[in-house]
């Protein structure tokens, strides 16, 4: 589909907006950017519900109003129910058009905590239902089935949805496991020597050429290829795949000379960053995959945490410096000579209970200790609170998505 600069027409519900193409590309809603990467109209129906080409109009059958209110979130960034409706109804329009709870005013926000809570209720972004043995399968440009590419595609994407992509999820995992004993071993004196660097390299290479493969099978077979090399798990993968390359085609050019001496420090960096696979696990672990959703549904609250606790190092530093050492130079404390030296104590008394190394020895700096660490207390439960909820919240909804990929998974078996 070639929309080029044509005006678009939305009609929602019976009420219509107009677009031009290319701010329809730019709009923060999943559902119409995807619908300018259609190719086939087809493709196009599967986002909307009809289509005239003629008028280059969309017909989606949703709620008219609550799409007004979406798009004076676009306009102006705020995003507030829609009056006299039902919050689990807006809140499944949101979801239709891809936006999230994040994105809703905080007032808004707590409305919709409290009533999925008394409901039990939780909605999730519309997937296509799966199609059955009696369906045609979906054909690609050149007429070949394209239900091989899906199944694939699942089964390197989706651990729970057969038991081969357990099998794969597993091997993955073990690989990942095998990898981080290897390179924790590497380090021990007793492993230097020749034979079991040799060894070590041949696991190394194994290692690698398993997650090589996973990631170009899960690169071909993949829809979006742009979508792809975007998401943050596959830019891990590149991060944790390419310095073993590096360092093979570095040995290779320069061999043992001196060269590959100088270039040793670089080498042991990059070598170091297959810690990263450790973050594959995310694939396949529930807690991996709630604690990166919270983290990005909060930034907001992570940012505003992160200024608490920037303007307190600030200003208790300053006072700390000043009280243990700027009044006597000579006979104060010399732990606190400098405002970047106060700053270690303060973040260590704020979020933890010290570890001991350094601590003020006068009574009006043991005064400040103790404001500071009530400090700590008061800045960091404020903003950790919504966190939390937030957390709880996202475990229970990818808790029910597994649960409910695994029932259509076996649905589609039988």
């Amino acid at each position: 589909m070639k929309f080029g600069s044509r005006l678009c027409t939305l009609n929602v519900g019976g009420r219509r907006f107009f677009f031009p193409a290319e701010l329809m590309k730019r709009l923060p809603l999943s559902r119409l950017s995807r619908l300018q990467r259609c190719v086939s109209e087809s493709e196009l129906l599967e986002l909307c519900d009809d289509y005239d080409r003629d008028s280059n109009e969309f017909f989606f059958d949703r709620h008219s109003e609550a799409f007004s209110f979406i798009m004076l979130y676009v306009q102006h960034g705020k995003l507030r129910f829609v009056p006299h409706m039902c919050e689990l109804s807006f809140y499944n329009e949101m979801l239709y058009w891809g936006l999230e709870s994040a994105d809703l005013q905080p007032c808004c926000q707590r409305r919709l905590d409290h009533r999925m809570s008394e409901c039990f209720v939780h909605f999730f972004p519309e997937e296509p239902p799966p199609r059955g043995p009696w369906e045609e399968p979906p054909r690609g440009p050149a007429g070949e089935p394209r239900r091989w590419l899906e199944t694939v595609r699942r089964t390197f994407e989706e651990p729970t949805s057969s038991i081969l992509a357990q099998i794969l999820a597993s091997v993955s995992m073990l690989f990942v496991v095998i990898s981080m004993v290897m390179l924790c071993a590497s380090t021990l004196p007793d492993w230097k020597s020749a034979e079991t660097l040799d060894q070590h390299r041949i696991i190394e290479a194994v290692c690698i050429g398993w997650f090589t493969a996973e990631c170009i099978v899960r690169f071909l077979v993949s829809r979006d290829k742009c979508e792809f090399v975007r998401r943050p798990l596959n830019i891990i993968d590149l991060l944790a795949i390419t310095p073993y390359y590096v360092s093979v085609a570095v040995t290779m050019l320069t061999g043992e000379n001196s060269t590959l001496q100088r270039a040793g420090v670089t080498l042991r960096v990059l070598r170091i960053m297959r810690i990263f696979w450790l973050i594959k696990l995310a694939r396949h672990f529930l807690g991996l995959q709630t604690l990166g959703l919270t983290l990005r549904r909060c930034h907001r609250q992570m940012v505003t945490l992160l200024v608490f606790i920037g303007v307190a190092m600030a200003i208790f530093s300053a006072l700390a410096q000043l009280l243990e050492h700027g009044l006597d130079p000579e006979a104060g404390n010399h732990d606190y000579a400098s405002i970047p030296a106060a700053c270690w104590w303060v973040i260590i008394s704020m979020t933890t209970v010290g570890y001991g190394d350094m601590f003020p020895v006068t009574v009006a700096g043991r005064m400040l200790g103790g404001v500071c660490v009530v400090s700590g207390i008061v800045l960091l439960a404020l903003p950790i609170t919504f966190i939390y909820h937030s957390f709880l919240q996202t475990y229970s909804e990818l808790t029910l998505r597994a649960a409910r990929r695994r029932r259509t998974a076996t649905q589609a078996t039988y």
